[in-house]
């Protein structure tokens, strides 16, 4: 269904055209970096957040008046980027902070906090595939997630050589990835490690674009074994943050939305924070990255 070789072109267009249009609503912010343990943290702060929570509020009401309102169905035309697969389709991030941040949604309604299946994980690939990109799932609204809708995300990654293009990668040059090789779990010998380095609970794991959907689904239920999040009747285990980009996959635990006024979903976990006001910045500064990402993760024992 979908040109591979042109949908990153058809992501320019679209949100080219969308911001003309105003559908595109930009939310300004500052950025700042933050280093810790040799991680440079790119701290935004928001500048102008004024249209993003005049949304919500109107959301609100019309949730009030209608329990199952959903922005997505139906999603506006204007944000309209690309069929994915006959049950994914790409939209833009209405209130994009990154540039050519995109959305992946079910056609039809699936529950965020539902488990993750082949179909998005073939959605996911596709995109990756097309888009060198970090993809992310926010698992539950304690992990960051604003809509009931399932969607997946992705934003695009700058064409630098030598040098980490995700913040967080930085530790990753002391993990050791095999070469996959057939056989084992899902047609290859699957490994799952933790980067030690970091203070909360985390698994991770090699993928590359050969990786069929089914086995990085397979590498999906290794993942949340991993960091102690439990399927039972095919219900959502508990809330977690899910990165992948063409070379790995990680799965972080959630115990809670934020730490004191700071809120953070997957990008926090990759390097990049957000916070609202100066206030916010000085308190992350004081308590730094790592420390609020142990206080909304799962600290390790």
């Amino acid at each position: 269904m979908l040109e591979l070789n042109n949908l990153w072109e058809k992501v320019k267009q679209t949100s080219e055209s969308a911001l003309k249009c105003g559908a595109l609503q930009p939310i300004q912010t500052e950025c700042e970096e933050v280093e810790e343990a040799g991680i440079k943290f790119q701290v935004r702060i928001l500048s102008s957040i004024k249209q993003k929570e005049k949304a919500k509020k109107k959301q609100k009401k019309q949730v009030k008046k209608d329990k199952d309102f959903n922005p997505f169905l139906p999603y506006e035309q204007d944000l309209f980027v690309a069929d994915i697969s006959p049950t994914h389709v790409c939209l833009l991030n209405k209130y994009k902070v990154v540039d050519n941040h995109i959305l992946i949604i079910t056609r039809h309604f699936e529950e965020q906090e539902s488990l993750l299946t082949l179909e998005d994980f073939a959605a996911m690939q596709t995109t990756l595939t097309a888009i060198d990109g970090l993809a992310f799932y926010n698992g539950g609204k304690i992990a960051g997630a604003s809509q009931r809708h399932k969607h997946l995300q992705l934003i695009p990654l700058p064409p630098v050589k030598n040098s980490p293009r995700i913040p967080i990668e930085t530790l990753f040059t002391q993990q050791v990835f095999p070469p996959l090789t057939k056989g084992g779990l899902g047609g290859f010998n699957l490994t799952i490690k933790t980067v030690e380095a970091l203070p909360y609970v985390n698994a991770i794991a090699p993928i590359n674009p050969t990786i069929s959907p089914a086995e990085i689904l397979a590498t999906y239920y290794q993942l949340l074994a991993a960091v102690g999040l439990k399927i039972k009747d095919n219900q959502h285990p508990g809330a977690y943050n899910l990165l992948a980009t063409r070379q790995w996959i990680l799965m972080i635990p959630r115990s809670q939305e934020k730490f004191k006024s700071i809120s953070v979903n997957s990008l926090g976990f990759a390097g990049a924070l957000l916070v609202r006001n100066s206030e916010e910045m000085e308190l992350l500064k004081k308590i730094g990255p790592l420390t609020l990402l142990q206080k909304v993760g799962v600290a390790v024992k």
